[in-house]
């Protein structure tokens, strides 16, 4: 089966309604998305996650997000392995690095930054 290559727009009544994308690039953005969405809250799954589990807020978005520990860190500019100290529990990261990975999973600091 052959790839597309351009998105393709469908359109309803003139209007664009959809794009279809390959897969690939769907998988690549969704965290994006989801991220869009959260963007002024803090989703009960990750509330849970974080209060109920006791679940670090970093794991528990990057979890939410459907992202792995590598896609995170790659996209946070840092090793993998300063990421997973990073989600432990007993961790508490620096503001500038919450805001590094914040901007990495596309949220705002705050949404990291829950008072402990």
């Amino acid at each position: 089966m052959s790839e597309p290559t351009e998105y393709q727009v469908i359109r309803h009544r003139g209007r664009p309604a959809y794009v279809l994308v390959p897969y690939r690039d769907f998988e690549r953005i969704r965290p994006l998305l989801a991220a869009a969405r959260a963007s002024r809250n803090i989703p009960q799954e990750v509330v849970e996650r974080h209060v109920l589990d006791g679940v670090p807020l970093v794991r528990a978005w990057r979890e939410h997000l459907g992202l792995s520990q590598e896609e995170l860190a790659a996209r946070a500019g840092m090793r993998p392995s300063v990421l997973a100290r990073i989600e432990r529990p007993s961790s508490r990261p620096r503001r500038t690095t919450l805001a590094r990975l914040a901007r990495a999973m596309g949220l705002r600091p705050e949404q990291l930054a829950l008072p402990r």
